[in-house]
């Protein structure tokens, strides 16, 4: 299993007018051409990042699905507009699940149409590894994923890099990193933040996501 991390910043006030347009146009027709999309998020901490997860088989299988959407007619009738409420879109990380299990438990997805936030919250970081040998991987299955499991979150899932050249070059990834990325699942928004508030700064990012009435990872 691949999973893209993608995060996108977007010119101001321009973050529900793309997530409405990915919303009704961009998820069953990713879907239809054999992508997973996980989950759709507001970057509480920024008013104007989106965030979203998709998934694969495999890269092969990446390879193909993108080819088939990028090319494809919804992706052409629509990507004006969609590029139009963007300044970045290549902070991308591509991932593998770590331990062979994602962790990542999907819920079912808001109908088309819906509007506004999904139910419950997401907290997720991003860690830097020193190379295949770093501690941190399995110290956060042992310990730190118990912890915040004991604090009330419903799921815990943690990826790493997934050491694999870019099937698809047309869409740039970030390249020459190893990094940990987990995600904490809270039904309870209030508990969620009491959480992150509490995390160490990890050497990267930190995240506090809302999900959106689409989104298929949320509490």
């Amino acid at each position: 299993m691949i999973v893209e991390l993608r995060q996108y910043a977007l010119h101001p006030g321009k973050r529900d007018v793309l997530i409405d347009l990915f919303e009704r146009e961009f998820v069953e027709s990713q879907e239809a051409v054999g992508m997973t999309l996980i989950g759709q998020f507001r970057d509480l901490d920024d008013p104007d990042r989106f965030a979203w997860l998709r998934s694969f088989p495999d890269m092969e299988a990446r390879r193909r699905s993108l080819e088939a959407f990028y090319g494809g007619p919804v992706w052409q009738a629509h990507r004006g507009a969609a590029n139009a409420t963007m300044i970045d879109s290549d902070d991308v990380l591509l991932l593998r699940p770590l331990g062979g299990d994602p962790g990542l438990i999907l819920g079912e997805r808001g109908p088309r149409g819906s509007a506004g936030p999904g139910p419950g919250r997401v907290i997720g970081g991003v860690q830097d590894l020193t190379g295949a040998d770093d501690p941190l991987p399995e110290r956060f299955i042992h310990e730190e994923a118990a912890a915040l499991r004991a604090a009330g979150a419903v799921s815990v899932s943690a990826l790493v890099t997934a050491p694999v050249p870019n099937s698809f070059p047309r869409l740039p990834v970030r390249e020459g990193e190893q990094v940990l990325v987990w995600f904490a699942v809270f039904a309870d928004p209030a508990a969620a933040d009491a959480v992150h508030a509490l995390v160490p700064e990890p050497a990267l990012q930190r995240l506090r996501l809302e999900p959106t009435a689409r989104s298929r990872l949320h509490g």
